[in-house]
């Protein structure tokens, strides 16, 4: 039987609206700021993206290792860091560990930069 890992994410993280459309809060600048220090790393932003390509969206560390010149320790500790930002859920079957996008922290954190539409000229 497989068993749900839990993930750290903040909920107001998930809840931020684009910058564009009113100034970031005290708060939740705190709670998206874990989510973009995960992905200001560039394996772990490659890894979030394998990750969200990878067929069926799911991967293991086994699935991702031949992309990198890194050990599966190193892998391994980067796919931490992103589960405990809040943007990878992870379930354990068997032996194996295999990754998933949370949708709603990516959404999130792909809305958040977003801009307003252009004003019309008159």
């Amino acid at each position: 039987m497989s068993m749900p890992i839990a993930s750290s994410l903040d909920p107001a993280a998930t809840r931020c609206v684009p910058l564009a459309r009113e100034p970031l809060g005290a708060a939740d600048a705190t709670a998206l700021t874990p989510l973009l220090k995960a992905v200001a790393d560039p394996a772990r932003l490659r890894l979030l993206s394998l990750v969200l390509s990878h067929e069926g969206g799911e991967a293991c560390v086994c699935d991702l290792l031949p992309h990198f010149d890194l050990g599966q320790p190193t892998v391994s500790h980067h796919l931490k860091v992103l589960h405990e930002a809040g943007l990878l859920e992870r379930e354990r079957r068997g032996s194996w560990v295999y990754y998933c996008a949370r949708r709603e922290a990516v959404s999130a954190l792909a809305g958040l930069f977003t801009l307003a539409p252009e004003p019309v000229a008159r």
